[in-house]
């Protein structure tokens, strides 16, 4: 765990001489967002409205939370309505030659960012990247996309939005409640209440501070392991009855998680090791790792390694689980929106 990760989720807060000085900077960041909500609340800075319905898979907070296997779930609920989605997203590590840029069968990581590579070729859906989530948007509408589904983008305002989900980790929640830098949160609590659903990812504490109608649990479940080179997959079943010992590598916003859901699942990890959200992998950073054993990684990790994939890497998809009752309700929400 990173330094400011212990002062923000373990409150180390005390231990460090620094964090009078984040403290500064978070007054600073507080000050700067809250002119931005304004100018765009008084009309000073412009928002604008797509033809297309708008759902923001959105957070407070920095970190993975899960919004990733969110916006895909919503991807197949809208298909099985028949209806015609696309994603937008910010495709943050990818830089590519033109913006806004629609992905296809040859885009890289390096071009759209991991996330946007890994919705593409999961969901076989328009999926467009760029600073400027309007464009973003307009572009996917001459796609033929009849609704829009942003994974991040809660605070860009720019665009506006028919419905707005938060996703949530169950477990870390929103660490020491404080903004940016001094804690993990690009916007207080009292947004949460803003939204129109609230999802929470493993486990739905009770927060008296938080009263919304919606709140929904979600789980990430997998049921077999691929292999990054080839694609082939293997059932979790057969995998582990030929080899429970493994290496595990994650570069995700808590690598922990995915360490944890692998013993869950019965692996035994000889050593693992985590990097740092939207890590740039290279050859290098593997050498630590046993030849012998399968190195299982995260599906958004294994998107930067088939190039250069050995045969014994696998990685671990999963999927966004809900209740018949949640599930839906979310299917009501996409209908609502898209007039249905």
């Amino acid at each position: 765990m990173r330094l400011i990760e212990k002062v923000w989720f373990q409150n180390h807060s005390a231990k460090y001489w620094f964090v009078p000085i984040l403290l500064l900077f978070t007054g600073i960041f507080y000050l700067l967002s809250f002119l931005r909500r304004l100018a765009f609340n008084l009309g000073l800075l412009k928002s604008y409205k797509i033809n297309k319905p708008v759902i923001v898979v959105g957070n407070i907070g920095v970190g993975g939370n899960g919004k990733t296997p969110v916006v895909i779930h919503l991807v197949e609920l809208a298909k099985n309505l028949g209806l015609k989605p696309g994603v937008i997203s910010r495709g943050y590590g990818g830089t590519a030659e033109v913006y806004p840029y629609l992905l296809d069968e040859k885009s890289t990581s390096a071009q759209a960012g991991d996330e946007p590579i890994l919705i593409h070729q999961r969901c076989n859906i328009p999926v467009v990247v760029g600073a400027d989530r309007v464009e973003n948007s307009r572009m996917l509408v001459t796609q033929g996309c009849d609704i829009i589904i942003s994974d991040d983008g809660l605070q860009h305002y720019r665009l506006q939005r028919d419905l707005e989900l938060i996703v949530i980790d169950g477990k870390r929640l929103f660490g020491n409640g404080l903004l940016l830098p001094a804690g993990p949160l690009r916007e207080g609590l009292w947004r949460l209440k803003q939204a129109d659903v609230l999802i929470f990812n493993g486990c739905k504490p009770r927060l008296s501070s938080i009263s919304i109608d919606e709140s929904l649990l979600m789980n990430l479940a997998a049921s077999g392991v691929i292999q990054v080179k080839t694609g082939e997959k293997i059932s979790l079943v057969n995998f582990l009855k030929h080899q429970k010992t493994v290496n595990a590598a994650a570069g995700i916003g808590d690598p922990q998680r995915f360490f944890d859901t692998l013993a869950i699942l019965g692996f035994i990890i000889e050593n693992q090791q985590g990097f740092v959200d939207h890590k740039d992998f290279t050859m290098d950073d593997f050498n630590q790792f046993k030849t012998n054993l399968p190195l299982l990684m995260t599906e958004k990790d294994a998107v930067k390694c088939q190039r250069f994939a050995q045969d014994n890497w696998w990685y671990l998809p999963v999927s966004a689980q809900f209740s018949e009752q949640d599930d839906k309700m979310l299917d009501q929400h996409i209908k609502n929106v898209a007039r249905i």
